[in-house]
């Protein structure tokens, strides 16, 4: 039996809303969500011995989440835009909107009360797939129109985890819906990411200033530490002197994907993640144009569920996305969503493993 955490954790009424912990599980995959931002709170996967470990890094009660600011993105939906919009504005039609500031001027992850800070309804919950739902009013936090929010999570046959949005508007907006859950292979706590080999299938990455605003260029990963496009450990050119990551702290960078739709559901293969001693992979599938790819630099040691703090490096986040800052780069892929049509964003995370020991 794994040790799940218990419902009872995850009780609580904020704002009138009830908050509660889901599980769903497959044949070899079980996971537990919160309503609280949608949060993916544990996921446990087989290793190549069919071990099991919780691969996701969180807290194991609601009153952490509630309360610990410093770690505040941990297994959730983020939005209304992921990632970064500069200065905190933008403009549509004429009309400049102004943001939350919540990260070195600039406006992160929806501001300072984005969807990783709502308290979903529950649609649906059946033995593997979770359906939760979200309208945020016009305004809040800044942005335009009424945004309904539909996501669903669903564990596959195939050890997938799909993760799908859905969002329409009442007035013309902009939205950027992201996966936000930090992955560490070996089981949280159980050592750093640095020794993980990740492959990223882009050519480019955005180029970013101090504040981490993308510059409108592009720079080729070739003879740089953003070359992922055959197999390298993160710890390899970590702390390179490289502008860029010194920036970043390491990696806190926006990927260009490239290729054409291949493979899982007409997706585009974005990235595969392999730790060697477990034999566990996670591959990352989507229909977006960009992946972030964050190292965990800025972890503040807080006690996760099994007694060990958060580390720096200890977990990584693979996030599907739009760029960053694209309402303010004409030459980006549009993040406009005009009433009558509607947002849509798939990311896959499969699982597997590999059976063969390392020597």
């Amino acid at each position: 039996m794994l040790p799940l955490l218990p419902a009872s954790a995850f009780k609580a009424i904020v704002e009138g809303k009830s908050i509660g912990l889901y599980t769903i599980k497959n044949a070899s995959l079980t996971m537990q969500i919160t309503n609280f931002g949608g949060r993916v709170v544990s996921l446990w996967v087989p290793d190549k011995h069919m071990n099991y470990d919780d691969i996701v890094v969180g807290y194991n009660s609601i009153e952490q989440y509630l309360h610990n600011k410093g770690e505040r993105f941990l297994g959730c939906v983020v939005g209304r835009y992921a990632n970064r919009i500069a200065k905190g504005k933008f403009s549509l039609n004429g009309q400049e909107y102004k943001l939350p500031i919540n990260n070195n001027g600039q406006c992160l992850h929806g501001g300072l009360r984005g969807l990783d800070s709502v308290i979903f309804t529950l649609n649906k919950l059946t033995d593997n797939e979770i359906e939760l739902s979200y309208i945020s009013p016009d305004g809040e936090e800044g942005f335009p129109g009424t945004l309904s929010v539909i996501m669903t999570y669903t564990l596959t046959p195939d050890n997938a985890f799909v993760v799908k949005y859905k969002a329409t508007t009442d007035k013309t907006t902009v939205v950027n819906l992201s996966h936000h859950s930090f992955f560490n292979l070996k089981g949280e706590g159980n050592g750093l990411i640095t020794d993980h080999l990740l492959t990223i299938n882009a050519d480019a990455v955005t180029q970013v200033n101090e504040w981490l605003i993308p510059t409108g260029e592009l720079i080729h990963v070739e003879n740089t530490p953003f070359d992922f496009r055959t197999p390298r450990t993160i710890g390899e050119r970590i702390n390179s002197l490289h502008p860029q990551i010194i920036i970043g702290k390491g990696y806190d960078h926006n990927f260009v994907l490239h290729g054409k739709e291949q493979g899982i559901d007409n997706l585009k293969h974005a990235a595969t993640l392999h730790e060697p001693i477990s034999g566990r992979i996670l591959e990352v599938w989507t229909d977006q144009p960009g992946l972030q790819f964050y190292s965990g630099y800025h972890f503040t040691r807080a006690m996760g569920k099994y007694g060990k703090p958060h580390e720096r490096y200890g977990s990584l986040a693979l996030e599907t996305q739009n760029f960053p800052d694209a309402p303010n780069q004409p030459a980006f892929p549009s993040a406009i969503l005009q009433p009558g049509n509607e947002y849509q964003h798939t990311c896959i995370y499969k699982f597997s493993y590999l059976c063969t020991d390392i020597k």
